[in-house]
């Protein structure tokens, strides 16, 4: 239907037209019929014009020939001389430039580095620009433009072409380089490379991330949904208290060497530093070493490497210099290492001398006390001395005591321990069997009290160091080679229970940090013991042995409370697990504890009374 009608516009279209071209024909011809007749008069009229312009002197030669040069320019005949000046006319209006319609061709190039689509559907359109019929350009226009072909709904075909470029469009064209040569090193450059401290860092650094991704382990079939829950909280810890977790042993650094110290880093949790002695099967090894393990990732080998030449007896982490760590030797000498350095050997050392302010025995404990803004680097040594440093002076200790017993006595400490909260007073374990209270600062500093009851060397010493709603600060552990384990009160000096299950000596005793009841103890015959006092006294709680069937020589209690970390004596590192029931401190257990002190108390002083009656009855007396 819309073709029909596009077809009849286009007719009247074309029947108007050709009606204007015959009016102007017909008003062509009358203008040519009145120009014939006026010739005659015109022609006399122009020779006389002549005639005048030459009697006065003004040629026509010039005239004439100028517009026979611009009439042969343009292509046309001149008229002969003698025609008349309304024939000249009508000549003119006949010659002139006459304007046609032509197709116009319209060609629309695409934007610069802009390809759009049009999913319309092409149907054609009509439109009609112009609807003046006065307008004959327009009408030519409309009737000039080819009529639309039947069928032709179809997408036009279109050809690419390349927009013109711009100054600013080749200022934008990327420039590609050529890629440098890459110049072989030789191997002095190589070496120069590999020794430089950059390169270092960046190999120390790369290594360890790529050997934490290649030991990590992803259970992929772990359900969120809780399906198997039921069963692993079944299956987690169950009937147990103890599990073992992860075994930490170097082929190198751990083997024929026996761990002499553990400590967790508190600035990195899961960080576990491990001193060890000399391995006698190795000479050419260094004499001490000191590793840091990491229980976060699965990889078997240690996050840093330290060593020194002389055993280290005692290792701990810097509290408040979270890349130092603090090492005690056989030699007397403490050795400090950093971890931003890529050496394995110390930063700083004390001097090795035979004066009497350093120590000049093996130092047995070391440990960083106080508070952030004010803290010092204890020691204690087998030359009965304690000395206090500074972390960034170790030339000499800024305060050492001489510990002395009666003045007479020197006291050879194996360990130390300050209370919970206390910088000033600390107690020691010494090889005689006793253990000792003493001051650093006042009128009473140094030994002021005195334990006895073991009969062997005091292996350890551990303070209660639990906070809570009530301070049991004053009680400590020791720990013996006459296989107990022995509980003390400072503000009293007489016994208050003696643990006595063990059947070898015993290493080394630690309190938990977060149950006030519940104690560790490893001993020669690779026995972890935890003892809860609010269940039993007799008898520990839990324990395992280990399967390498070797002694157990330190024990130390996670942050958390829930993880400890033991050594033995050939070199191994065992983290093991403690069940929640036995490890979480219920709200009621300070105030169990508390009565379960006084009972001790009680018993013990009925047992003392035995004993003195008993005594007192005796002949022999």
């Amino acid at each position: 239907m819309a073709d029909r009608d596009r077809k009849a516009e286009l007719e009247r279209k074309k029947a108007k037209l050709e009606a204007m071209r015959e009016e102007r024909k017909r008003k062509q011809e009358s203008l040519q019929e009145a120009s014939a007749g006026a010739t005659p008069e015109k022609k006399d009229l122009r020779a006389e014009t002549e005639e005048f312009l030459r009697e006065i002197g003004i040629p026509l030669t010039t005239t004439t020939d100028a517009g026979a040069s611009h009439q042969q320019q343009a292509g046309e005949q001149k008229p002969a001389d003698g025609t008349s000046v309304l024939q000249e006319a009508v000549y003119l209006a006949k010659n002139q430039a006459v304007l046609s319609f032509s197709k116009v061709t319209q060609t629309n190039l695409p934007p610069r580095d802009t390809v759009s689509y049009n999913k319309e559907t092409q149907t054609p359109k009509e439109t009609i620009e112009r609807e003046d019929e006065d307008n004959d350009s327009s009408l030519e226009v409309a009737v000039d433009t080819p009529p639309p072909i039947p069928g032709s709904g179809k997408m036009p075909h279109t050809s690419m072409h390349k927009p013109t470029e711009t100054p600013e469009d080749a200022a934008s064209v990327p420039v590609v380089e050529e890629k440098p040569v890459i110049r072989e090193l030789s191997e002095e450059e190589r070496r120069k490379i590999e020794m430089s401290e950059d390169f270092l860092n960046f190999f120390g650094r790369a290594s360890a991330i790529l050997e934490r991704a290649m030991f990590e382990e992803v259970d992929i079939f772990t359900d969120y949904s809780g399906a198997d829950s039921e069963e692993q909280r079944g299956g987690q810890l169950e009937g147990e208290q103890l599990k073992l977790n992860r075994q930490f042993f170097d082929e190198r650094w751990s083997k024929h060497r026996t761990v002499t110290s553990l400590d967790w880093s508190t600035q990195y949790p899961e960080l576990l530093l491990a001193s060890y002695n000399s391995n006698q099967e190795n000479p050419n090894e260094p004499e001490g070493v000191a590793l840091v393990w990491n229980i976060k990732f699965k990889k078997s080998t240690p996050e840093y490497i330290f060593h020194c030449p002389s055993p280290v007896t005692s290792a701990c982490f810097a509290k408040f210099h979270p890349n130092l760590i603090v090492g005690g030797t056989y030699s007397g000498q403490i050795m400090v290492w950093d971890n931003r350095s890529h050496k394995h050997t110390p930063v700083q050392r004390t001097p090795l001398s035979a004066l009497a302010v350093t120590h000049t025995h093996p130092v047995y404990w070391i440990d960083v006390v106080g508070s952030q803004n004010a803290h010092n680097l204890v020691s204690i040594s087998t030359d009965g001395k304690i000395c206090f440093w500074n972390l960034d002076m170790l030339t000499q200790p800024q305060d050492s005591l001489e510990l002395q017993h009666k003045q007479n006595r020197t006291v050879a400490s194996w360990c130390c321990s300050f209370p919970y909260g206390d910088f000033n007073n600390y107690v020691v374990g010494s090889e005689d069997g006793a253990v000792y209270t003493a001051c650093r600062h006042g009128s009473k500093s140094g030994i002021n009290e005195i334990f006895e009851s073991h009969q062997g060397p005091v292996t350890g010493v551990d303070c209660h160091s639990v906070p809570g709603p009530v301070d049991f600060s004053p009680y400590f552990l020791s720990s013996s080679f006459d296989w107990t384990v022995k509980l003390w009160n400072m503000k009293e000096t007489r016994l208050l229970h003696s643990f006595e299950d063990n059947s070898d000596y015993i290493f080394d005793v630690k309190w938990s940090p977060i149950h006030p009841a519940l104690f560790s103890t490893v001993d020669g015959s690779g026995r972890l013991d935890l003892w809860n006092l609010n269940i039993d006294t007799e008898v520990p709680s839990a324990s395992v042995v280990v399967e390498s069937d070797v002694g157990l020589n330190k024990c130390r209690w996670h942050q958390n409370g829930q993880t400890i970390a033991t050594g033995d004596n050939d070199g191994r590192v065992h983290i093991y697990a403690v069940g929640e029931p036995l490890a979480v401190p219920r709200p009621d257990d300070w105030s169990k504890f508390s009565r379960t002190l006084q009972d001790l108390e009680l018993e013990q002083a009925e047992q003392e009374e035995d004993t003195g009656s008993v005594r007192s009855q005796s002949p022999l007396r």
